[in-house]
C-alpha cells in the first residue's frame, strides 16, 4: 500500500478526463491515480485513488505534494478508452464518503447530485 507522504513527493502528470467529478487521472506504474473533485468546502476539494483504492483527502494538491503537474488546459486530456477505463475504475465512487461504504446524503451538501455515470 501506498504511504500518503511518499504519494505527496512522487512526480505525477496529471490530465483532464472529461468527467465533472474525477476530474484528474495519471497513470503511474501502470496504474490510474485520480481525484475526485469533492463538494467544497463542506469536504476537502479532492479524494485521492490510487488504482481504486481511497488513499486520502487533499486541500491544496499543488501546494503540498510539490511535483504535482495539475494541468492548466494546456495538456491533452485523456483519449476516450483512457477515460472509459477510468470511469469504470471509478464506477460508484461519485459521492463523498461512498469509498467508504457511507455516501454523503447531508442536506447541506450537493453529494447527491454528483453522478458517474452508474
Amino acid at each position: 500500500m501506498y504511504e500518503r507522504l511518499d504519494v505527496l513527493a512522487r512526480p505525477v502528470v496529471w490530465r483532464r478526463t472529461g468527467s465533472p467529478v474525477f476530474v484528474y487521472a495519471a497513470r503511474v506504474d501502470r496504474t490510474w491515480w485520480v481525484l475526485r473533485l469533492n463538494d467544497f468546502p463542506d469536504h476537502p476539494l479532492f479524494t485521492l485513488f490510487i488504482g481504486g483504492v481511497p488513499v486520502g483527502d487533499l486541500d491544496d494538491p499543488a501546494g503540498r505534494a510539490r511535483g504535482w503537474d495539475l494541468d492548466t488546459g494546456t495538456r491533452a486530456p485523456l483519449v476516450d478508452e483512457e477515460q472509459e477505463e477510468v470511469l469504470t475504475l471509478m464506477r460508484g465512487l461519485a459521492p463523498y464518503g461512498s469509498e467508504v461504504g457511507q455516501p454523503c446524503d447531508a442536506v447541506w451538501c450537493s453529494c447527491d447530485q454528483l453522478a458517474d455515470g452508474e
